[in-house]
């Protein structure tokens, strides 16, 4: 193999399988000799890709975790699989890796050759999650245009269904996508309604970057998080006003808690942590994610939500008791 670049990818390929190769074997895979090997080694390195040798007769080459991620080179099977994978995950808000997923998904589907985008369409039409979340199914294609849009900085036409069922036609400027752990939103300057807008994302259909560019606008607030929170609660009713105490600290509450709920404060006199907040989610669903923490809690308001936690625990331990009876 005589094209070096075309070398050093296939080198680089097949170093990113997780075993030594022995210098030999790769020289004899590329068809170039041991020293040729030696120096595309060093270009890799050069290029920042943490490549390991070891000395000796049948010394060999690896590579090994490095102070930086460096590009990886993927063959069609496993771009097929990650893109697959990365689609489940953003089309169901996984609270902890979703604005992660959707912004893998965007980068990796951009430069996706169109065979693959096909096979990658057609696995997951025929496919059906034996798990899903509790929130809105989204197509995965619809956060992708629409973080790329953003990523851009390119205006978005999408089609609107508010909450009434009522259609509209969009013409934004899209700033962030933001994920409560159950539904999608996206901020957005509504050029038509000249003003900051959020869209549920489920909602939004033919999402379509017109290739206009724009310069930014300041965000009401500052706080892309505290904009959506406000503007969710705004829109949704009944509202409750929750007030929760943990025996934990601050740093540990804010750990496992979602950013939108707000930030905990320290209890009274330094004591564990209290956190308030505003939801409009339902008080089962309030309580199962409290739960969820792992931590110890108390709930002091409201009422309601110390009933619904009660009859959740209630309902757990009898589904305990009954599955230790019988087995």
């Amino acid at each position: 193999m005589t094209d070096t670049p075309a070398r050093l990818l296939t080198l680089l390929s097949l170093l990113q399988t997780p075993r030594e190769w022995p210098g030999r074997e790769l020289a004899e895979r590329l068809g170039v000799s041991s020293r040729t090997i030696r120096r595309d080694v060093d270009r890799l390195r050069a290029l920042g890709y943490p490549v390991e040798a070891t000395l000796g007769a049948e010394g060999g080459y690896r590579l090994v975790a490095g102070a930086a991620l460096p590009p990886l080179v993927l063959d069609d099977e496993e771009a097929v699989a990650i893109a697959v994978g990365l689609r489940a995950g953003a089309g169901h808000a996984i609270e902890g890796i979703e604005e992660a997923s959707v912004r893998a998904l965007a980068k990796l589907e951009q430069v996706l050759p169109a065979r693959l985008r096909h096979r990658v369409g057609t696995l997951q039409a025929a496919t059906v999650p034996l798990t899903r979340g509790d929130g809105a199914s989204i197509d995965p294609h619809t956060l992708t245009a629409i973080a790329g849009a953003a990523t851009a900085q390119e205006r978005l036409r999408f089609a609107y269904r508010a909450g009434d069922g009522a259609a509209s036609k969009r013409l934004v400027e899209p700033y962030r996508l933001v994920s409560t752990g159950r539904r999608w939103y996206l901020a957005a300057y509504d050029l038509d309604r000249s003003g900051w807008r959020t869209f549920r994302v489920d909602r939004v259909s033919e999402p379509f970057a017109t290739g206009a560019r724009f310069t930014p606008r300041e965000l009401p607030m500052g706080d892309v998080l505290a904009f959506v929170a406000q503007a969710v609660r705004g829109r949704q009713a009944p509202a409750y006003r929750v007030d929760v105490s943990f025996a934990a600290t601050v740093e540990e509450v804010a750990a496992v808690t979602p950013a939108w709920v707000g930030v905990p404060e320290p209890g009274p006199a330094g004591t564990g942590s209290r956190l308030r907040f505003e939801t409009s989610e339902t008080l089962d669903w309030v309580a199962v994610r409290l739960a969820l923490t792992g931590l110890p809690f108390t709930i002091h308001s409201p009422e309601a939500l110390v009933a619904a936690a009660g009859a959740l625990g209630a309902r757990l331990a009898a589904g305990a008791g009954t599955g230790a009876r019988e087995g």
